[in-house]
């Protein structure tokens, strides 16, 4: 094998550069401190970072590509405002996932796979009960991943890994409209329960209720919201927030 060629230390930077703005956006677009329909300023972003423009823009085109922003010709990137179509397109895509998975599970739980998801909803639990809702999406996602581990199926891993991004933006959606927000952390004992029992059939109906509130609290909430602004993607784009 032929020696490999020595990267630029510059490239590697840049590279690294450009995640650290991304994993910047993703978390303000989460904790909505850019809230849906904003527009994103380069020069604005570029200045509060300390960065040039390039890698601004270019982790921007990043979070396009995880369908957290959208492009418009001439006028930049926005903060993705999903509306309801989209959202039951997430949560179908989302429960065809995870009730092949949870069927999985059941057919090979072993001890290991049980500590390591009583453990993940205990670390879920003390999230839920602090104010970092960042942390509590990232838990919540955590044990879902889990679940999809030790299914056994590694493509159907990295499938919710591309998923997951949007799925940030619902989460953060339920506990916005969800009354009260630590039973989404308890609620995760139920699938617990349905494994325990060893059937496929209870661990379907567990994993589809479970999805299943969660995807009405969003749907319902983004439709409200959709109802009172009039808007069809559920928040209008305001341009005039940051200017260019």
């Amino acid at each position: 094998m032929a020696p490999l060629p020595t990267a630029p230390q510059a490239v590697i930077q840049q590279h690294n550069l450009v995640e650290q703005v991304a994993d910047y956006l993703t978390q303000a677009i989460i904790q909505q401190h850019f809230l849906p329909g904003e527009r994103l300023s380069e020069v604005q972003l570029s200045r509060a970072l300390g960065v040039s423009r390039a890698p601004v823009r270019e982790a921007a085109r990043l979070l396009e590509s995880r369908g957290l922003l959208i492009s418009k010709p001439r006028k930049g990137f926005f903060v993705r405002a999903l509306n309801t179509v989209e959202l039951e397109d997430v949560f179908d895509l989302r429960l065809c996932m995870e009730r092949h998975a949870i069927q999985r599970l059941c057919q090979r739980y072993t001890p290991e796979a049980e500590q390591a998801l009583q453990q993940q909803v205990a670390v879920l639990c003390e999230a839920a009960a602090g104010n970092d809702g960042t942390r509590r999406i990232e838990e919540d996602l955590t044990f879902h991943r889990l679940m999809l581990h030790y299914a056994g199926n590694e493509r159907l891993l990295r499938a919710f890994d591309d998923l997951a991004h949007e799925l940030r933006l619902c989460i953060a959606l339920i506990t916005k409209t969800h009354e009260a927000p630590e039973t989404i952390a308890t609620s995760h004992f139920k699938l617990l329960d349905a494994l325990a029992t060893g059937r496929p059939e209870a661990c379907r109906e567990a994993i589809n209720f479970h999805i299943g509130v969660a995807r009405d609290f969003v749907v319902k909430g983004v439709g409200e919201s959709e109802s009172e602004s009039g808007s069809e993607n559920g928040a209008p784009a305001n341009e005039d927030l940051l200017s260019r």
